[in-house]
């Protein structure tokens, strides 16, 4: 099968490359893993009456509101507290997309795979349940 041992070593260099870079990618992929499941994304309303964090899945995490929220309705508040977890995910995927690029290539069609999931998760529909 092999015409000469130069074509065998040949073959297996190029195998042991290819093992090699399976074995770094999936490395980086663990890391980006742990990486972005550490994330979370903060925002604060541009009255600062309002501040959500949301974990690495966009969920919230934490909901701070001032003493000035008592100056508006509550549907105003709703709607701030919206508009305020929509901008923390969006933050979010910030540090997801800068996380993914210094990890893997930027071209890599696993790092832009996660992108595009976190930019394409269902968000609140403003016109739901009024709190």
């Amino acid at each position: 099968m092999w015409t000469d041992e130069a074509t065998l070593n040949a073959a297996e260099r190029r195998l042991d490359q290819w093992e090699s870079d399976l074995a770094e990618r999936a490395e980086r992929a663990k890391s980006l893993s742990a990486r972005v499941q550490a994330l979370t994304g903060t925002a604060t309303s541009a009255d600062r009456a309002v501040t959500v964090t949301v974990d690495a899945t966009g969920g919230l995490l934490d909901l701070r509101l001032d003493e000035r929220v008592r100056q508006h309705s509550a549907p105003h508040t709703a709607r701030l507290i919206l508009e305020t977890a929509r901008a923390a995910r969006a933050e979010l995927l910030r540090q997801v997309t800068e996380a993914t690029a210094s990890t893997l290539d930027r071209d890599d069609p696993t790092g832009q795979a996660i992108v595009e999931s976190y930019r394409s998760r269902p968000r609140p529909d403003p016109g739901e349940a009024d709190a």
